[in-house]
């Protein structure tokens, strides 16, 4: 049975940078990515990227990628089956560890804790607890290249989608907005970087805008690396998306 570790990856900046200090770590051999995405839509959940630029990177990291397929608008219980179900199957083949980009969310932390552990599973956070700045900031030094796919209307305006995340961005953010989206303002498509072989070629394609409902207090976000914004009254949350499409 091979020691194998599932990385919780949403081709986002910070899976890329949990990634790459997992590799430099050098504390495990076998390594598989594991990604939520819409089997309706065929986009990684929340980010709104499409399968086959995740598909890409996974080929230009020279990795396995498992997908796992979610309903539209699922449920905790449609997720925790889901998830579940992945881990059971992925830990008969030999994996022992699931990794997460989390950074100082709590709650969701605990969550993930309780899920793998429950099944035998440990679980991993190689960011966490680091400042948000500090981690875009080693992000961007080591070379990473990442395009906001996805924003929260209620916490940043349009102009923010669709642009590469670099100094001038983190500088154009508003003071309320963490710098590395933690709390569900943005996320991202990382398209370059030390750990992939070549760069993900791509064009922009249209702006686009949908809604999602608002999740119950109690309800915790079932992506890896998105969180919505819990601190809204709101039915649902309005959230403006820019496609990419693979070259």
């Amino acid at each position: 049975m091979k020691d194998e570790l599932i990385i919780n990856w949403s081709g986002g900046k910070d899976s890329a940078l949990m990634l790459y200090k997992i590799l430099q770590s050098k504390k495990f051999k076998h390594l598989k990515l594991l990604t939520n995405t819409s089997e309706t839509h065929q986009r990684i959940t929340m980010h709104g990227v499409n399968i086959k630029m995740l598909e890409a990177q996974a080929r230009s990291l020279g990795l396995p990628l498992e997908i796992l397929k979610l309903p539209d608008a699922p449920t905790m219980n449609d997720y925790e089956t889901i998830t579940t179900s992945a881990y059971k199957k992925l830990k008969s083949n030999g994996a022992t560890t699931v990794a997460s980009g989390d950074i100082f969310l709590e709650d969701l932390k605990q969550y993930k804790e309780k899920q793998v552990k429950q099944l035998d599973l440990k679980p991993l956070f190689p960011l966490w607890k680091q400042s948000s700045k500090d981690t875009v900031l080693e992000f961007l030094d080591l070379g990473f290249k990442a395009i906001t796919t996805c924003i929260n209307e209620n916490l940043l305006d349009q102009r923010f989608v669709g642009r590469v995340i670099d100094r001038e961005f983190l500088s154009d953010l508003p003071k309320t907005v963490d710098p590395c989206g933690e709390n569900g303002e943005f996320h991202s498509f990382v398209f370059d970087g030390p750990i992939f072989k070549t760069p993900i070629e791509f064009d922009k394609g249209k702006l686009f805008f949908t809604h999602y409902r608002s999740p119950e207090k109690d309800d915790l976000e079932s992506d890896s690396d998105s969180k919505y914004n819990l601190n809204t009254d709101q039915d649902s949350v309005g959230f403006w998306f820019c496609d990419l499409i693979l070259k």
